[in-house]
């Protein structure tokens, strides 16, 4: 058992890991949890304590294999819980996070088991993040982001790294969604912005918008 606080600091270093391979620093985790780094240094000395990350000073922290199972049955949670919101109570993708944010600390495994197959095994939620099995496998994704894309090339959206309501809504209001072919037309060496063909609508995205948007190469 642990508490919210730790959980969520579990989280946070899973994702972070993505980015820094041989150890997240405090001030990075402190930038993530939006706190200081002494709290942070505090919290994973705790969490060293219980056996949920590996600290060396100056090294930074990596979760130990208790600590990525625990991480990762956090985020299996999140995204099932995104996704019954999304299909069964008809919240906007836009409105989920922060709601799942307080149902992925429900502690009953069946409960988690039971909403997934009521869900039928959902393999991504609605921002197209993948969401881990029972097993904590997550399925393989084939996806970069659409500022790698070089003019001529095409793809299908199929996910957000940036998953905050403003991105979202701003998706919204120009008809980018999940599923929609992209074609890039143009873009500027200044800026690195964009003219894409949505499915037959041209518009001009910033760099902002192409480094947040996740596409399959067709």
């Amino acid at each position: 058992m642990f508490s919210l606080s730790e959980e969520n600091y579990l989280k946070a270093i899973f994702h972070l890991e993505h980015t820094y391979k041989e150890g997240v620093s405090t001030n990075a985790l402190a930038e993530e949890m939006e706190t200081k780094a002494s709290s942070v240094t505090d919290m994973v000395k705790k969490l060293s304590e219980k056996k949920l990350v590996i600290y060396k000073k100056y090294q930074g922290v990596k979760l130990s294999k208790l600590g990525r199972d625990t991480a990762i049955e956090i985020i299996r949670k999140h995204r099932l819980w995104e996704v019954f919101l999304v299909e069964k109570l008809n919240f906007n993708w836009d409105e989920v996070h922060d709601v799942a944010e307080q149902l992925e600390h429900i502690r009953s495994e069946k409960l988690i088991n039971e909403l997934d197959k009521f869900l039928g095994f959902p393999k991504r939620d609605p921002h197209g993040d993948p969401i881990p099995d029972a097993a904590g496998n997550f399925i393989a994704s084939n996806k970069t982001l659409l500022a790698d894309l070089i003019i001529g090339d095409s793809g299908i959206c199929v996910g957000v790294k940036d998953s905050s309501a403003a991105f979202l809504q701003f998706l919204d209001k120009n008809h980018i969604s999940l599923g929609k072919e992209i074609k890039v037309l143009e873009k500027e060496d200044f800026d690195k912005s964009m003219l894409i063909d949505l499915q037959g609508n041209e518009l001009r995205i910033s760099s902002l918008i192409s480094e947040n948007l996740y596409i399959k190469i067709s």
